[in-house]
């Protein structure tokens, strides 16, 4: 399956919107900004059916938790309507590109109550599992298929969201991201991280996914084939090799080479071929896009003719 690209950097340096604390949500809350998301959606969505692969619709949730609605004012109405009116936009999306050879699936997407690059808003597990429960509970009520918890900096936040969606009744993705020497934020390394989150909620998610980090920052060697790399089935990628902290502070949109892009994401493939979600997250738009839908096409291909 394939993701859209960049959202929150998409909108932002290639748009020109405006999104408070990176929020993406705050379109869900007119009409404009719930077309100008559909659009972004459409267009990956559109590349997914040429390349005959399936599409994966996140919601523009990342920030619409309870501390990060907060700051943006909502009331306790409005942040279970925005959690709402998310998936309604996806489910939008999906009606207009779903076929037989272009499945699409609705994740409903929780980020860190933290800014998503540090781990200082730190919590206990079953801290986490309190806070989060409250945005995953909405989602459960709606039509979204799971839960994916995007870029996590430490285990027991993860821990927390895994319990939180075993409570809802919700299947949970759980998505970590590294810094540019391979580990997350709090120290812990994927496997200790993954492991961990294991061993803490009896094997719970779904599987695993890295995201917002370039391929050149992944642990060296991935271990494909141990019993936590085979966990590891969906990677977004970033599209340039600078650290969270450089992306934070920049005042452009760094893209690099789709191609040279997607080639990595294609020999990472190779190596592990368990990868069945691809697409990209900051700097990516939908060159990229194309690009990896074209080599997980060919990749298809390949697998069918062997």
């Amino acid at each position: 399956m394939l993701t859209d690209g960049g959202l929150e950097t998409s909108l932002i340096f290639q748009d020109g919107i405006e999104l408070p604390f990176f929020a993406a949500c705050e379109l869900l809350r007119t009409e404009h900004g719930m077309r100008v998301l559909i659009d972004h959606f459409d267009e990956t969505a559109a590349i997914a059916e040429e390349a005959g692969v399936g599409f994966s619709v996140d919601t523009p949730t990342w920030r619409a938790n309870p501390d990060w609605t907060d700051r943006l004012g909502y009331s306790p109405e409005e942040f279970t309507e925005v959690n709402r009116e998310g998936v309604r936009m996806a489910e939008e999306v999906r009606r207009r590109h779903e076929s037989a050879a272009t499945p699409v699936v609705i994740a409903g997407v929780v980020g860190p109550r933290g800014d998503g690059y540090t781990e200082r808003t730190r919590q206990s597990q079953g801290q986490a599992a309190d806070y989060h429960f409250r945005q995953v509970s909405v989602l459960a009520g709606t039509e979204a298929d799971y839960i994916t918890a995007l870029s996590l900096t430490y285990s027991d936040e993860a821990v927390g969201m895994a319990r939180a969606a075993e409570a809802s009744g919700m299947p949970i993705v759980v998505s970590f991201t590294v810094e540019t020497d391979g580990l997350l934020a709090g120290g812990e390394s994927l496997e200790q991280a993954i492991n961990a989150v294991e061993q803490h909620t009896d094997e719970y998610p779904e599987y695993y996914m890295i995201d917002c980090a370039h391929p050149t920052h992944l642990p060296s060697p991935l271990a494909a084939n141990s019993s936590w790399g085979r966990r590891i089935r969906g990677y977004r990628a970033n599209a340039t090799a600078r650290s969270h902290g450089e992306l934070n502070a920049a005042l452009e949109l760094e893209t690099g080479d789709p191609e040279e892009f997607a080639a990595q994401l294609r020999e990472l493939r190779q190596r592990m071929p368990q990868l069945a979600v691809v697409g990209g997250c900051c700097g990516t738009d939908a060159r990229h896009s194309r690009a990896i839908a074209g080599a997980l096409s060919q990749q298809a291909s390949a697998a069918r003719s062997a």
